[in-house]
C-alpha cells in the first residue's frame, strides 16, 4: 500500500504555482501630474487585486487548497520615507476637501524631487500575502509571499507671488 503525500509537502507545491496579481499603484493627484510639497499624497491599489487567490492540487490520496490574502501594503516613497498601510488604501474622491490627507494610506512630501533621476522620485510597494491552506485533515499558514511595483513621481513646489 503506498502512503499518501503529506499535505504540508502539497502545500508548498500549491503555493509554488499561486500566480498572485501585481500592485497597481493609484495617487491622488493623479501620477501623470506632480504632486506638490506639503500638499498630502493619496496612494491606494487598484481594488481588483486586493483580493484572496485560491489554487487546489489533487494528487493521489489527498486534495489540498492554498489561498493567498493581502496582508499590507509597504510603500518607499522615494524620499527617504516609509509608509505602511493594512489595506490597499481608500482612493481619493471629490467627496474628500481638497487639502484633506488620506484616511488609512498616504503621505505628505516636505521637498520636491527636482535634481533627482528624471526630477522624479522612485515610489515602490511591497504588497505582503499570507497564505492559508487545508487538506489532508492538515492546515497551516504560509506567511510572507510578496509582490511589487514602482513608478515614477514627481513632486513640484509650488512658490506663492505676491504682488502689491
Amino acid at each position: 500500500m503506498k502512503a499518501k503525500p503529506d499535505p504540508a509537502v502539497v502545500a508548498r507545491q500549491v503555493v509554488r504555482e499561486l500566480v498572485l496579481p501585481d500592485p497597481v499603484i493609484r495617487t491622488s493627484p493623479d501620477e501623470r501630474h506632480a504632486q506638490l510639497v506639503r500638499v498630502p499624497t493619496w496612494m491606494w491599489l487598484d481594488r481588483a487585486m486586493w483580493r484572496p487567490v485560491s489554487k487546489t492540487a489533487k494528487v493521489p490520496g489527498v486534495s489540498v487548497t492554498a489561498t493567498a490574502i493581502p496582508r499590507a501594503a509597504s510603500w518607499r516613497m522615494g524620499d527617504g520615507a516609509t509608509e505602511v498601510c493594512e489595506g490597499s488604501g481608500t482612493p481619493y474622491s471629490s467627496k474628500f476637501a481638497a487639502d484633506a490627507s488620506s484616511p488609512d494610506c498616504g503621505h505628505t512630501y516636505m521637498r520636491s524631487s527636482a535634481g533627482q533621476p528624471d526630477d522624479a522620485y522612485t515610489v515602490s510597494v511591497t504588497v505582503t500575502w499570507d497564505v492559508e491552506w487545508h487538506g489532508g485533515g492538515q492546515q497551516g499558514v504560509i506567511p510572507g509571499l510578496q509582490t511589487q511595483a514602482q513608478m515614477p513621481l514627481r513632486v513640484a513646489e509650488a512658490q506663492a507671488l505676491v504682488v502689491a
